[in-house]
């Protein structure tokens, strides 16, 4: 399978990076072609300047230092994202990603006549989620509704077209879990990622 692997993390030790090179180390392990961007140590730009927000509804206008990004989302079969849960989102760089990089003409089509959007990345048939959050799990599912589920399952999922198969798996209260359950959590990313 042709894997695109986006992660968020600024730092290269902390939990989150340990469950990233898992990730990558387990579709490599499987044979899979596997393109990895490391949005901080790619430094990429989360902030839209005006001219390219001026141009965004025109695929024409595609700023240059995008072009890797829209070809690997181009060429993959399997998207999955691995991302810290700050203030129940996700951290800014991958918000700016999908702003910027799940564009129209992209990862959607713009109907002339004002219609419903159409999705573009019928290539992309699972996508995955591996993500941490500081707050128990109470807080995340039945206060704040999940917000960062919503946006990857409800909203970018969308955009790969009808039956696409997902996995979402997150750890809650990170901060204050054991060794153990941190342990436990990330063998459970492998063996289900194993199977993806």
């Amino acid at each position: 399978m042709k894997i695109n692997v986006i992660y968020a993390h600024p730092a290269s030790d902390s939990y989150q990076a340990s469950l990233h090179r898992r990730l990558v180390q387990t579709f490599r392990a499987r044979g899979d072609d596997v393109v990895d961007f490391d949005l901080y140590d790619m430094k990429f730009s989360p902030a839209m300047p005006t001219e390219e927000w001026r141009g965004h509804y025109d695929p024409s206008q595609t700023p240059k230092d995008l072009q890797v990004y829209v070809d690997a989302l181009r060429w993959a079969e399997a998207c999955v994202f691995c991302f810290p849960t700050w203030w129940s989102g996700m951290p800014a760089i991958l918000k700016g990603y999908v702003d910027r990089v799940w564009r129209p003409g992209v990862a959607f089509e713009m109907p002339q006549d004002g219609g419903l959007i159409k999705p573009a990345l019928l290539n992309i048939r699972r996508m995955g989620v591996v993500t941490t959050c500081g707050s128990p799990w109470w807080y995340t599912r039945l206060y704040t509704q999940d917000p960062a589920r919503k946006v990857f399952l409800r909203g970018l999922k969308t955009m790969c077209g009808r039956g696409v198969k997902h996995l979402y798996l997150a750890l809650h209260s990170v901060e204050s879990v054991s060794n153990e359950e941190r342990d436990r959590f990330a063998r459970k990313v492998e063996q289900r990622f194993a199977s993806f």
